[in-house]
């Protein structure tokens, strides 16, 4: 779908305003994120924080890449030289 309007102010701002259309065919609402590059404004759904990170630890788990890369005991350097304070 292409939609021709303007840029207009809004308040001390200037905007864009979306036909109802538009947004009805993006299947955009609520927070979105904008990025500016090449001469173009993309308006998308916002992410979320750690989107996909339960699928990607059940796969961890399944290929068993979910195990600690430290050794649970303290080591001999950690022992002599560590100062705790």
């Amino acid at each position: 779908m292409i939609t021709r309007t303007r840029i207009v102010w809004i308040g001390n701002s200037q905007g864009v305003r979306l036909p109802k259309a538009v947004l009805a065919a993006s299947g955009l609402s609520g927070e979105v994120e904008i990025e500016v590059g090449d001469g173009q404004v993309v308006i998308r759904a916002a992410r979320h924080p750690r989107e996909g990170w339960e699928e990607a630890f059940e796969r961890m788990h399944a290929n068993g890449d979910d195990v600690l890369l430290d050794s649970e005991y303290a080591s001999e350097w950690d022992e002599a030289e560590w100062e705790w304070e």
